[in-house]
């Protein structure tokens, strides 16, 4: 279940959709079920990153004035422990042509962490499943 996080200058919603539309298409083309595609936007105020002591707002941008691309973004992408370094290397590609970070962006920074389903927890309805197909059993009764 790969879930790729997103911190950036706000992006209009068609522009958020458009990035997970293309991550999500990129990724069934390598396997994984759509549904499984979590994409996760978290808007950065102003400020609140910096890099070498100053905040990227300050760093040259060249960019579009609409905030269609952002002028600096850190990325996430969990993804299974077993996925190898080409398929790593495809996907940091497809996310950074899906936010059109270029070389007139003065900071992108994208982290793998390898996630092993296992350590993945999904609500089911009522009940609760790790992404390995395993069930899990229901909580105990509160000790009064």
């Amino acid at each position: 279940m790969p879930t790729i996080t997103i911190r950036t200058p706000e992006l209009p919603v068609p522009r958020r959709r458009a990035v997970a539309l293309r991550l999500t298409r990129w990724l069934t083309a390598q396997g994984v079920q759509a549904g499984h595609v979590v994409v996760r936007f978290e808007p950065t105020e102003e400020s609140t990153v910096f890099s070498g002591g100053m905040p990227v707002e300050a760093l040259p941008h060249d960019g579009d004035a609409d905030g269609s691309v952002p002028r600096h973004a850190s990325v996430t992408c969990c993804v299974g422990p077993d996925r190898d370094d080409a398929f790593r290397d495809g996907l940091a590609r497809c996310v950074t042509e899906a936010l059109g970070a270029d070389a007139r962006t003065p900071f992108c920074y994208l982290e793998f962490r390898p996630t092993s389903p296992s350590d993945v927890y999904l609500g089911a309805g009522e009940g609760l499943r790790r992404a390995d197909g395993t069930a899990v059993g229901p909580a105990p009764a509160a000790a009064v």
